[in-house]
């Protein structure tokens, strides 16, 4: 049976379901491969091979109506961000992007982000514990950020309170709230006063490369981002990757305590440690949840879905799915790691993977040479709940 007419009940709204979702995603992916929510109307995919290709099959799967089931349903193509882009509007956009966001602009961070990590961790060496996530997790991504796109020393901690607040979330409101959209304004005149003045003012920073990335248009010319195009790709940045990272490291620090094992692995055996990241990301995706709209009818396990459907991506299911990995509940550094779709996948492949990859391998590197041992405060650990993102707000650890 293709949608459930049973006991089985999800949403991203659900905050009890949201703490330990991985039984009832089970259920979905045994019993309701594409499930139906009347009350939110969206239909969902479970297992790793659909969504899987519902990444792939963005003709079908459109992002351009919005990836966040509460906002669904409006037309996105404007706002000049890429994951709400359809080709051609996307990859034109993309290959802009990625010509100033390259390989080698990430790979510099490498001494910076280890130095971050150091002076973040160093003042706790010694004590009895620390909250991971509000001291370290949380406050790395955001100053690794301001680096890569060249936010002077002394402005690093305005622009980093302000990107921690745009993650605030209200009680009995959630994401959208005064707090966080007063940051993101400011964010966003922030980035944009900076994006004028490389233009006036080059230098070696992503502000400047976004300024100067240049690629052949339609008409045989070349053209520029706009200044809200390269703003709009500095929030997004901002955003995304320090959500993601923030989140990472939040369940490592949470979930390698219950496998003492594997986390001994990787502190006797550091080059262990990729391979630890990219099974956390599969483990406990940060981001589990992606909205898709249907462009056609389309059938799947046996139903047709209507054009102009909302559908969720389980990103956080497809990797505990049997039917792709072995024993998918045991985290195993020594998987293979072949392919996961915690990054997204096809052409809305994360951008800021390889940032996030580094940060999370330096994180977890300096993390384990000091503590190779620590345990969770559970009762004060406090998990966060949206609808595209899990994970953690403060984990207290004992070291």
């Amino acid at each position: 049976m293709a949608t459930a007419s049973g006991d089985i009940y999800w949403d991203p709204f659900d905050t009890d379901i949201d703490t330990d979702p991985y039984e009832v995603w089970r259920r979905l992916r045994d019993e309701a491969p594409l499930y139906r929510n009347e009350r939110y109307d969206f239909w969902a995919l479970s297992r790793f091979a659909d969504v899987q290709a519902a990444h792939t099959d963005h003709k079908t799967f459109s992002s351009a109506k919005g990836t966040v089931l509460e906002h669904m349903g409006t037309d996105l193509g404007a706002t000049n961000m890429i994951i709400f882009m359809d080709p051609p509007q996307h990859d034109t956009l993309r290959a802009l992007v990625s010509r100033a966001f390259t390989p080698r602009r990430v790979s510099e961070l490498e001494d910076r982000t280890r130095d971050i990590c150091r002076d973040l961790l160093d003042p706790h060496v010694g004590g009895t514990g620390f909250d991971y996530v509000v001291e370290f997790a949380q406050q790395l991504p955001s100053t690794v950020i301001s680096a890569l796109l060249g936010v002077p020393e002394d402005e690093r901690e305005e622009v980093r309170r302000y990107i921690d607040a745009v993650f605030h979330i209200e009680p009995g409101v959630g994401m959208v709230n005064d707090v966080s959209l007063g940051a993101q304004i400011w964010l966003f005149e922030y980035i944009t006063s900076a994006l004028q003045d490389r233009r006036r003012s080059p230098r070696d920073d992503l502000f400047t490369a976004l300024t100067q990335a240049e690629i052949p248009d339609e008409q045989g010319g070349s053209r520029q981002l706009t200044d809200d195009e390269a703003a709009a790709f500095g929030n997004l940045l901002v955003s995304a990757g320090t959500e993601t990272v923030a989140r990472l490291l939040g369940w490592a620090a949470v979930t390698l305590p219950g496998f003492p094992d594997q986390r001994q692995m990787m502190a006797d055996d550091p080059s262990m440690i990729p391979a630890g990241v990219e099974e956390l990301l599969r483990f406990e995706a940060p981001s589990p949840v992606q909205g898709r709209w249907t462009t056609r009818d389309v059938e799947l396990h046996g139903v047709t879905v209507p054009k102009d459907s909302k559908v969720l991506l389980l990103t956080g299911s497809a990797g505990r799915d049997e039917r792709r990995y072995p024993a998918p509940d045991r985290f195993d550094v020594t998987r293979d790691q072949s392919s996961h779709v915690s990054f997204g996948f096809g052409i809305h492949f994360c951008l800021g993977a390889a940032l996030a990859r580094l940060e999370g391998r330096i994180g977890l590197e300096e993390t384990l040479a000091r503590f190779p041992e620590w345990d969770v405060e559970v009762g004060s650990a406090v998990q966060q709940h949206t609808s595209t993102v899990r994970g953690w707000s403060s984990v207290p650890i004992r070291i």
